[in-house]
């Protein structure tokens, strides 16, 4: 949000805020390359689910799933451009921040791969059986 926005209320400072989340949105699909990745993955699960038809509780899993790996991965942008900002040389309380921030989205991850193996497993083998 723009400073000049700080103390404003009303309809236009939300419209405004919405503008800056699409803009910070926008930053990461383009400029992330593990944000692409993770794009990349999803768009071929969420297309494994159409042809798999999942039911509407694995559909929620699943978006759920999705969403978490992408806030997960904006929340570690934000971190590290964090960082970046605030020391621009080597520093190791530096690393461990941005260490720590994209260690939350690798657990993230693990957790996803299990629970896709748990959505689709049992789909994959009644295909393929």
């Amino acid at each position: 949000m723009g400073l000049q926005d700080r103390n404003k209320r009303g309809f236009t400072r939300l419209l405004r805020s919405f503008g800056y989340a699409y803009q910070g949105l926008r930053h990461v699909f383009v400029n992330e390359q593990n944000m692409q990745v993770h794009v990349s993955l999803a768009a071929f699960v969420i297309l494994l689910a159409f042809w798999m038809d999942l039911t509407r509780l694995e559909w929620l899993f699943l978006l759920v799933i999705i969403s978490g790996i992408f806030a997960l991965e904006i929340m570690n942008t934000a971190i590290e451009r964090t960082v970046d900002l605030v020391t621009e040389e080597y520093h190791p309380i530096a690393k461990r921040a941005k260490d720590v921030a994209a260690s939350a989205v690798f657990v993230y991850s693990i957790f996803a791969v299990i629970m896709g193996i748990i959505l689709f497993g049992p789909h994959l083998l009644e295909k393929f059986l």
